[in-house]
Order: structure tokens, then sequence, then C-alpha cells
């Protein structure tokens, strides 16, 4: 299985991943994991969702890349009535 993760850094910021494991994913986030994230240690794994392979996830992890932040924390909240609107 793979997973789209969206976690919040320290600073704020939301950042969005994949990965096979979110949670050993998101430890490497908190040492220095990523470019981003070298910078800007992450601070929680807010969000995942699952998919059957590494392909299926990266299109989504594409598609929630290109979102407002306003947009992201609907889909987090699963607030699915805002993110039909925006």
């Amino acid at each position: 299985m793979w997973y789209v993760y969206i976690l919040e850094c320290q600073d704020g910021k939301l950042y969005t991943g994949l990965s096979e494991d979110p949670q050993r994913r998101f430890c490497e986030h908190q040492n220095s994991g990523s470019h981003f994230t070298s910078y800007n240690p992450a601070k929680s794994l807010l969000y995942t969702e699952k998919f059957a392979n590494k392909s299926q996830a990266a299109k989504r992890e594409k598609q929630i890349k290109g979102w407002t932040r306003r947009k992201k924390i609907a889909l987090i909240n699963g607030d699915f009535e805002l993110l039909k609107k925006l």
C-alpha cells in the first residue's frame, strides 16, 4: 500500500508527500528528511490517504500539491462541502 500524507511543519506550513509508511516518513521529516523539512522540521502528521499502488498515490499527491492551503485544510478536516466549493 502507498499513502499520500499531509504534515504540518514547525512554522505552520503544510507539506504533502507520499510513502509506503507515513509514520516512518514523518519521523524522517522531523530529522531533515527532505529539502523542505531540512530547514522547517515536521511538527505533526495531519492526514493520510491509502492507495493500492505508487502511481495512484503520485497522481493524488500532485493534485493536492496544487491546492490552496484552505482547500488542504478542508480535506484534513473532512469538510467535503467546503472542499467541493473550493
